[in-house]
């Protein structure tokens, strides 16, 4: 007899959202049938049209609340926001004693699916953050945080790790702020807490000219200038525009300070320093929530154009600032219980800045891939795939470059479908298509303008081309 084979589980990455009644019991004991009504009347008219709207599913209703799921996390937290706020509206002239408020836990994980009903640990961690809400909050996890704090107009309160019943780890959550539904999740200060940051988010402050030559001010007024607007093109770094981070100018303030003020992450200081026939240029790149220094560095030339030398100096510092950057969120990204794709490509690229070696190319792509599974359209981990295929094709790291240069050719070509005018997806494609004897199709991609971190390596043997080292950002 032929062993039937056993039926295949299936899993998928969700948004789920728990929510539950607030004193579902004691609003049941006072008046059922009162509570019943009001309950099905919300649900209704605010809660349904809210997940609805956002592309969720309720999965299944549970007497004094519902499980959801989504396919984001940021229609997930506005679907949340949406009800939550009707539901506000709808209940403000309600008895305190008789009014209806729901408490909502949102996470990010992979879960069991069957047709009326999904399992998992990530069902479980959004049903325990739903029970530390208070009535009318909102509580996410750490990896549904991590997906949204940019992408929608909502602050946050970190509540740190929280450890949760029958969660073998902590999990480390955040709360709607007070002002949005009247209420936090418990647990958390009594005092205003400031919204975290925006993650890649940095001042230029205004160069410091030593000795003081007032006919020197115009060319360190214009270092600081032109290495704003630099850095200000890299993708996805938020930076503070010129004219707040002349107001600093000549003032004497703690680091930390001007970082809660500007809601920045990091700071970059420095100074400019000229004798007769020399130029020095020092920098520093700090930290801002913790006022440590990350990077720090000295550029000495001799003077002859000056404008030409700005422009080395200012292109030399933003290289060197893209390489900062990725080391510095890879160690917070290394530090994260549950890591977001952001996180995991944070990793990657410093795993590739390490080098061209077998070693550090399959580390970076293995964080590459990781972040494609949280997020199978993240556009920088796709062109970091296609880049670490075509470099280990290009220097014989691997016995079989056909398939690695395909592989790269796959992701790359996905990669300009979500980003057509992404310039390091176009340049690797280029790459591509040139070490496959395809060089006319090639000089198209290679001729689209690139700005970003340049680093040009000869490959060797019979594929030998200029590669341009993958930067984490690119304008």
């Amino acid at each position: 007899m032929v062993q039937e084979r056993p039926k295949r589980v299936e899993r998928r990455l969700s948004a789920i959202l728990a929510a539950d009644v607030a004193g579902y019991s004691r609003l049941m004991h006072n008046d059922e049938e009162a509570t019943h009504v009001e309950l099905t009347a919300l649900v209704t008219d605010a809660v349904v049209p809210a997940i609805v709207e956002h592309g969720g599913r309720i999965v299944k209703n549970t007497g004094d609340g519902f499980l959801a799921e989504f396919t984001s996390s940021v229609e997930a937290v506005r679907a949340a926001v949406q009800f939550q706020t009707r539901i506000k509206q709808l209940t403000i002239n309600e008895d305190e004693e008789r009014r209806i408020a729901f408490r909502v836990g949102i996470n990010v994980g992979d879960v069991i699916v069957e047709p009326h009903d999904i399992f998992g640990d990530g069902v479980n961690i959004a049903a325990r953050l739903e029970g530390i809400a208070d009535p009318g909050g909102i509580c996410i996890s750490s990896s549904a945080y991590d997906q949204v704090w940019d992408k929608i107009e909502v602050d946050f309160a970190d509540l740190g790790n929280q450890n949760l019943k029958n969660i073998a780890r902590p999990v480390r959550a955040y709360a709607v702020a007070r002002d949005k539904f009247g209420s936090t999740a418990k647990g958390s200060r009594t005092t205003p807490i400031l919204p975290r940051a925006p993650r890649l988010s940095m001042v230029v402050l205004p160069f410091a000219n030593i000795g003081g030559n007032p006919e020197q001010d115009y060319f360190v007024d214009g270092v600081t200038e032109s290495l704003t607007s630099d850095l200000s093109r890299i993708r996805g770094l938020f930076v503070i525009g010129r004219h707040t981070a002349f107001s600093y100018k000549g003032k004497s303030i703690d680091l930390k300070q001007i970082g809660r003020e500007l809601d920045v992450l990091y700071v970059l200081e420095g100074s400019v320093q000229r004798s007769a026939n020399q130029l020095r240029v020092n920098v520093q790149f700090v930290d801002a929530e913790s006022g440590a220094h990350l990077w720090a560095d000295r550029f000495d030339k001799p003077i002859c154009d000056l404008f030409e030398m700005q422009d080395e100096i200012v292109s030399r510092l933003a290289n060197a600032l893209n390489a900062q950057l990725i080391a510095a969120e890879a160690r917070r990204s290394e530090h994260s219980l549950h890591p977001s794709a952001l996180d995991l490509y944070f990793q990657g690229m410093a795993r590739w800045n390490k080098g061209v070696t077998p070693a550090h190319m399959a580390q970076a792509r293995s964080f590459f891939e990781r972040a494609l599974e949280l997020d199978p359209d993240n556009v920088e981990a796709l062109v970091g795939i296609g880049a670490v295929d075509v470099t280990r094709a290009g220097f014989f790291l691997a016995d079989n470059p056909d398939a690695l240069f395909a592989a790269a050719e796959a992701a790359l070509n996905k990669a300009m479908s979500l980003a057509p005018q992404h310039a390091l997806a176009h340049a690797f494609l280029g790459s591509v298509l040139l070490c496959t004897k395809r060089a006319i199709e090639g000089i198209g991609p290679l001729r689209l303008p690139i700005s970003g971190n340049w680093m040009r390596r000869g490959l060797p043997g019979t594929r030998r081309l200029r590669l341009i080292q993958l930067s984490p950002f690119v304008a």
